[in-house]
């Protein structure tokens, strides 16, 4: 197995290279149909690297990466499965680019917000649905209550 290569993109000017040692590939058996070597070919890749350790990311780009796969990770190891294709080769290349556009998203850092004004055809819609609103509720007061 070869090193992983990163694209370059925000976060990473220059790409990443994430060593082959640092990467943990499982096979197992994928579900779904495949004929007579459904209980042989075990198709199915879990390509695993565990983001705190890795010499791939330098400390900037470790923390976004850390906070932008928060939901994803098991402590620190971001795990991905293929199972799509019924060869191992191909289920393993599809991983390896899935973990490579994970990473290259995650070491992006975050845009800012470019702050914008309501539009005036917006400001007076919700004004007059609040002057409709007051309306309806003043119709429901008991009369003779001015």
């Amino acid at each position: 197995m070869d090193d992983l290569l990163v694209a370059p993109g925000p976060g990473a000017p220059r790409g990443l290279r994430v060593p082959a040692a640092e990467l943990v590939e499982q096979f197992s058996h994928a579900s779904g149909p495949g004929g007579q070597g459904v209980n042989t070919a075990d198709s199915r890749v879990q390509l695993s690297l565990d983001l705190a350790t890795t010499t791939a990311l330098d400390e900037a780009q470790r923390e976004r990466a850390l906070a932008h796969l928060a939901a994803r990770l098991a402590g620190s190891v971001l795990t991905i499965t293929a199972a799509e294709q019924r060869s191992q080769l191909r289920n393993r290349t599809a991983a390896r680019q899935r973990l490579a556009a994970l990473l290259r998203e995650a070491v992006a850092p975050p845009v800012p917000r470019r702050a914008t004004r309501p539009t005036r055809g917006s400001q007076r819609r919700r004004l007059d649905g609040k002057r409709r609103r007051g309306e309806i509720k003043r119709a429901r007061r008991r009369p003779g209550s001015d």
